[in-house]
Formats: structure tokens, C-alpha cells, sequence
């Protein structure tokens, strides 16, 4: 009976878990409507890879920003994972993230924030991240 139990809450965990997997590693709909090369000089692009729990959590807490930024799966782009191993000192270190042309590995939410307000100050307030959903 209770091995029962606990076996119907393992797989619910699991369950779970393997959900919220998927929805982390998906896209933002609607990010990407500039060009990667215009977003790398004017905007924010984030360089992520399936499976990173950092890049989740980053991605994750981005979504509660209005922040507009372009996703790049380096798997996915050989160009894009050059570039993340030419800034991270030859490793794939994700998420690595460029603002208006700086780039900067693995930052916080908040650093990221800080960083649009330095260097991508004449975004609108909206694509700055300022309003929060």
C-alpha cells in the first residue's frame, strides 16, 4: 500500500518534471523579429543550449520582463557556438549573453538588466525590460 503510494508520487515527479523541461528549453514566440546581426550591435541576443539549467533559469526569469531579445541555440549554429567559445575563453559556456555588441558569460538576471541600461539605453522602455508583466 504505501510502496503504492510513493512509487504514484515518483512518477508524478517525474512527470513534472520532464514537462517543465520541455517548456524551459522552448523558444520565446515573437523574440526573434530582428536579425541576429542587427540584434548582436543594437540589442540582446542570448546563447543558450538544451539541458543548461543556467540557461533555463535565466531564460526562466526573463520571461516575467518585457524584455526583447533573440535566442540562439548553439547546437544548433556552428557560427553562434564559435562565438560563445571565442568569448568564454574557448569553452561553451552558455548562457552567454551579448548587449548592444558586449558580451558577457553566465550573467543574472539583474546583470542583464544593468547591462541593457548601460550600453542599450535608447531601446524603448518596454524592449529595455523596464515594465514588468
Amino acid at each position: 500500500m504505501i510502496s503504492d503510494v510513493l512509487s504514484t508520487i515518483a512518477i508524478s515527479f517525474l512527470v513534472l518534471y520532464a514537462i517543465w523541461m520541455i517548456v524551459a528549453n522552448l523558444p520565446r514566440r515573437g523574440r526573434s523579429r530582428t536579425s541576429l546581426t542587427q540584434a548582436d550591435r543594437e540589442g540582446v541576443v542570448i546563447y543558450w543550449r538544451p539541458g543548461c539549467k543556467y540557461c533555463m533559469r535565466l531564460r526562466t526569469r526573463l520571461r516575467f520582463t518585457r524584455l526583447q531579445y533573440v535566442e540562439v541555440n548553439i547546437w544548433r549554429d556552428a557560427e553562434a557556438a564559435a562565438f560563445v567559445r571565442s568569448v568564454a575563453g574557448g569553452n561553451e559556456t552558455v548562457p552567454t549573453v551579448t548587449v548592444a555588441g558586449n558580451a558577457m558569460v553566465n550573467p543574472s538576471k539583474s546583470q542583464l538588466l544593468e547591462a541593457v541600461e548601460m550600453h542599450a539605453s535608447r531601446l524603448p522602455p518596454s524592449a529595455r525590460g523596464e515594465d514588468l508583466i
